[in-house]
């Protein structure tokens, strides 16, 4: 029965949602708020395979090579930083005020350097992204047990093996949740980019819709990037309960034995 019942629930508020909007457009006057079956007639006709290919791949691959080259570079960094109180002492400031400068405002300056090709959409989501995992990693790295790096230590556990097996594994959770927020961000700063200055992408698509006044078809454009949205989070979801699997072991092991 919960089995059934599970599903059901995922349906509950996107039919209350599309509900919500059918009430708000049937029989209104408003030209930007059409009925959700006129944005279901458009979808199709709008989203063929051609046109995916031409405008949601590129964009994927744009979000997906950002996200990647951020989860590395944040990482990398945040793991020195954080093993070293020294080189945190230094970094720290610099840190604070790189990342409180908004991405969006530097599509600009990054058009300058790198042109309008896709070398400025992925240093875009590069920079914003990037901050999310380094200071995830960072406080995750602190965060590991120095109790475990003394038996580490007391075994001659160093190196790369200490590393990967105590370092990484134990700041891991964190890391995946700096991961998980940098996916957001990704998605956001794809779509402003390629608002910007492209020739093809999701975003760009959806600025001629609205710029040619196709409203359905905006809609649809807008719904299509909710969509990826929920399959990349699916997918992170599934990626993430594997790597994190002794993780949600131990948590479901406490919880057990709590009761």
């Amino acid at each position: 029965m919960r089995l059934v019942l599970k599903p059901v629930r995922w349906f509950l508020l996107p039919a209350a949602l599309i509900g919500i909007w059918w009430a708000a457009s049937v029989g209104g006057q408003n030209f930007f708020l059409p009925t959700p079956d006129a944005v279901a007639r458009a979808f199709g006709p709008t989203w063929t395979p051609a046109t995916l290919r031409a405008d949601v791949l590129p964009s994927v691959v744009r979000l997906l090579t950002g996200f990647l080259l951020a989860g590395v570079i944040g990482v990398a960094v945040g793991t020195a930083i954080g093993l070293s109180p020294r080189l945190r002492a230094y970094t720290e400031p610099v840190l604070e005020f790189l990342r409180a400068v908004p991405p969006p405002v530097l599509i600009p300056v990054v058009m300058l350097f790198a042109g309008i090709d896709n070398t400025m959409k992925i240093t875009v989501i590069v920079f914003g992204c990037v901050w999310p995992v380094l200071l995830n990693t960072i406080e995750g790295v602190r965060a590991v047990d120095p109790v475990l790096g003394e038996v580490c230590r007391s075994y001659r556990i160093g190196g790369l093996t200490r590393l990967r097996t105590l370092v990484l594994r134990g700041a891991s959770p964190q890391i995946m949740t700096g991961l998980r927020q940098a996916l957001a961000i990704a998605i956001i700063l794809m779509v402003i980019s390629e608002m910007f200055a492209a020739s093809s992408g999701l975003g760009f698509t959806i600025v001629q819709f609205q710029r040619s006044y196709a409203i359905p078809e905006m809609w649809t454009g807008i719904i299509l990037l909710g969509l990826l949205g929920v399959l990349l989070a699916g997918l992170f979801g599934l990626a993430e309960r594997v790597i994190l699997r002794w993780y949600f072991g131990l948590r479901r092991s406490a919880r057990d034995g709590g009761n």
